[in-house]
């Protein structure tokens, strides 16, 4: 079996894999701008007339407090809530909002905070089904294995479920199903990666491998999006990062930069 180091390339140092902070792709673009862009529930804005940029091919963290706005921006990013107002734009096609169905569209795929497996479906089919067809009458018709075989085959490798690809996904560890759960997002080979919180409950040797996997994405160039709250992981892992509170834009920057920013010390770090 191949090993990740194998399949990906990156490079660790003795205090853990550190991904590259210049993967082979251009900077200096966006891939996401959101301008002005609000959503209330019950009359509470959780997204506040919030502009801000993904610059492309960066490892960007989504940090702020709980009720901050993270989740809710992703979850308007791709496709799972509409905005009240405001414009998103996507490689230069502006949008209102975005649908769920568009994703392929847009080569955006996710992972979610509380998971969204089928539990009696097997690995294999778990894998399989997020390249169906979004079209109701073909997403009625069996996704040919054959047709996805050697990036089946490589996504078994990367997350270590070879070996179990044929059980159910209710079979399955809390870190192997973490672990389906980031294969279902490779599986449909995205440009922008969105990670809800990937390393929650997490032992630390998943927490290693999952750190590999988003270093390997990395290093082909991607956009990745991460929602975590352990600042470790996030300078290790990211390049740039942005800061949300109260669902308005805070700070954002080099990680580094930006976690001695004395705004966001204060209000999310509490010092």
């Amino acid at each position: 079996m191949k090993k990740i180091k194998d399949i990906f390339k990156f490079k660790k140092q003795s205090a853990g894999l550190v991904c590259d902070v210049n993967p082979p792709s251009a900077y200096g673009s966006d891939i996401i701008t959101v301008k002005n862009l609000t959503k209330q529930f019950m009359g509470i804005k959780a997204i506040d007339d919030l502009t801000v940029n993904f610059p492309q091919a960066k490892t960007i963290g989504l940090i702020g407090a709980n009720g901050s706005g993270k989740t809710t921006l992703v979850n308007i990013l791709t496709g799972m809530l509409f905005p009240d107002s405001g414009e998103i734009t996507v490689r230069d096609k502006k949008r209102t909002h975005i649908k769920s169905s568009e994703l392929r569209k847009y080569r955006i795929a996710r992972t979610f905070q509380d998971g969204r497996l089928i539990e009696q479906m097997s690995v294999i089919d778990n894998l399989l089904l997020p390249v169906a067809e979004n079209n109701l009458i073909e997403s009625l018709k069996e996704v040919s294995t054959k047709d996805y075989q050697d990036r089946l085959e490589k996504v078994l490798e990367i997350t270590s479920l070879t070996e179990h690809k044929n059980k159910n996904a209710e079979e399955l560890s809390y870190g192997l199903r973490k672990l389906l759960e980031i294969g279902r997002v490779l599986m449909q080979d995205a440009d922008i990666y969105f990670f809800d919180e990937p390393f929650s409950g997490l032992f630390p040797e998943i927490v290693e491998q999952v750190c590999e996997i988003i270093c390997g994405l990395q290093s082909q160039g991607k956009t990745i999006v991460i929602i975590e709250h352990n600042m470790s992981l996030i300078k290790r892992l990211c390049n740039y990062t942005i800061v949300l509170n109260h669902g308005k834009l805070l700070a954002e920057g080099i990680p580094e930069e930006v976690l001695q920013n004395k705004a966001v010390r204060e209000s999310y770090l509490g010092i």
